[in-house]
């Protein structure tokens, strides 16, 4: 079950479980602890395994610029990533960080490859019977 969350220890110790423990005190959604955990593991990963409280934001910029040049990955992406990490230093470290100077990420939303009205109607011409109908049904109701 994805949606339910995972049991913590009655008194956490490590860092991850006083994280999720926070965060299951301020009441934030599930799902939000689950994307801002893997990505803030995957922070301490990416700085072997260093702890957070002994990084700042030169080791933030180095990840996220990371992120954007080698990972390839898209905007919101790096934004989310970027959320997460924030959270941890401002809201669950105490820290601040000051003069964030990281690669942004150029890469854009992805559109679908879709047919071109010709290229839909020549698919339908080479249709027949019911096949013919649902497709034709399906195309002019914008379904794809």
């Amino acid at each position: 079950m994805d949606d339910i969350p995972t049991p913590l220890p009655a008194k956490p110790t490590r860092l991850m479980d006083r994280l999720r423990a926070f965060m299951r005190a301020r009441h934030m959604a599930y799902r939000t602890e689950k994307t801002y955990c893997t990505w803030i593991l995957d922070f301490i990963r990416y700085h072997k395994r260093k702890h957070p409280e002994q990084m700042g934001t030169d080791e933030v910029n180095a990840w996220l610029s990371n992120l954007a040049n080698n990972r390839h990955v898209a905007i919101n992406t790096q934004k989310t990533a970027l959320n997460a990490v924030v959270f941890l230093f401002k809201q669950f470290l105490g820290r601040e960080l000051n003069n964030l100077a990281f690669a942004n990420a150029n890469k854009g939303r992805r559109l679908p490859v879709v047919f071109s009205h010709d290229e839909a109607l020549r698919v339908l011409a080479q249709m027949s019977g019911t096949d013919k109908v649902a497709a034709s049904l399906m195309y002019g109701s914008g379904l794809r």
